[in-house]
């Protein structure tokens, strides 16, 4: 056991990379971060220029160079391959979402973890938005009454395509987050039902046709409900949450302002205290009739991930994401592709 920052490589320096992983790893005073893995003549010298840091060939090379940990974020496809790999190597892994295109791949990526005795964690970052953090608060200080309907959207209106076949569709890009706060808010899932739609007009099932537009709605085993839309070509997005309880309903328009700081530069390195904080004009209000009230934000705590993760590798506490909720999140989504085929509502055990 010791107290020193774990090494810890990054595969992949695309748009997650860049702009998510990397500027998190270098502000995490618990990390050590020793580089990225790429073979790619341009992300080389971007990461030369950007980050000063070396770049390896393979995961075997970063493990030769003293890695204990590794962050995946490259196309959704070379996930499940990139994580067992590591996981054989010893390397305990970070994965981005979505973690596996299917249940079955991410069950038996999590078992393999458990069979070695590796940590192995899914970057599920949007549980630590500020506005989902104040959802919590209002639904576990009773302000909301009992949560009956939760509603909520990742809607852009963008006329290039979404995410391609190899990055999972809008389903696992979006449905990934969607699903993983729902069953964060309100627990097991027993019903299943769901419509995708491509440009086209088809289902987004067939070869490389993308599924640009889905609904999917849950039904929770506590009676619960869930609504989850994700689109790439909504004209007008609807508010990110609306969610309802017997005494109240708590609505927030846009999206957490992290992943634009980000997107512009900044990092908690930078930023000290004044990270996640959303200005007041931003903030959601919790509605009762005609009477509305400002629901001040919670502060947003994507800094707060890789020290957990980074604690969980010494033992000193759990892993910021259970891998298991990765599994239950991509059984979701297998039934929400079956139900999207079959127009049928798929119940779960």
């Amino acid at each position: 056991m010791t107290d020193a920052p774990i090494r810890i490589g990054l595969v992949g320096y695309g748009f997650g990379g860049r702009y998510f992983h990397a500027p998190l790893l270098a502000s995490a005073p618990d990390c050590d971060f020793l580089g990225v893995v790429t073979t790619s003549p341009e992300r080389r010298k971007q990461i030369a220029d950007e980050l000063n840091r070396p770049t390896y060939d393979s995961l075997t090379e970063l493990a030769r160079a003293g890695a204990e940990a590794v962050a995946i974020s490259t196309p959704a496809a070379t996930h499940i391959p990139l994580a067992q790999e590591a996981l054989r190597l010893g390397l305990a892994v970070v994965c981005d979402k979505p973690f596996a295109l299917d249940a079955a791949s991410a069950r038996e990526t999590v078992e393999l973890a458990k069979r070695l005795k590796v940590q192995l964690t899914v970057y599920q970052n949007r549980r630590w938005d500020s506005d989902f953090l104040t959802l919590r608060r209002l639904v576990a200080d009773g302000a909301l009454g009992t949560l009956t309907r939760f509603e909520s959207r990742f809607e852009r209106f963008q006329p290039e395509p979404g995410p391609p076949a190899a990055g999972g569709g809008t389903l696992l890009d979006f449905g990934s987050h969607l699903v993983d706060q729902a069953l964060v808010l309100s627990g097991p899932v027993e019903r299943v039902y769901a419509e995708m739609r491509s440009s086209d007009g088809g289902t987004g099932l067939d070869g490389d046709v993308l599924d640009e537009d889905v609904f999917v709605a849950l039904t929770h085993r506590n009676g619960a409900r869930s609504h989850l839309s994700g689109s790439w070509r909504q004209g007008a997005p609807g508010p990110r949450f609306r969610a309802t309880g017997t005494t109240g309903t708590y609505v927030v328009d846009g999206v957490d302002g992290q992943e634009d700081l980000l997107v512009a530069g900044a990092s908690p390195a930078s930023e000290g205290e004044r990270w996640g904080i959303e200005p007041e004009r931003r903030w959601g209000r919790v509605l009762r009739g005609d009477h509305a009230e400002p629901a001040p934000s919670a502060r947003g705590e994507w800094d707060l991930f890789y020290p957990a993760f980074a604690a969980a590798v010494r033992g000193t506490r759990p892993l910021p994401v259970d891998p298991w909720d990765a599994v239950t999140t991509a059984t979701v989504l297998d039934a929400a592709r079956t139900s999207a085929t079959t127009g049928e509502v798929v119940r779960l055990p």
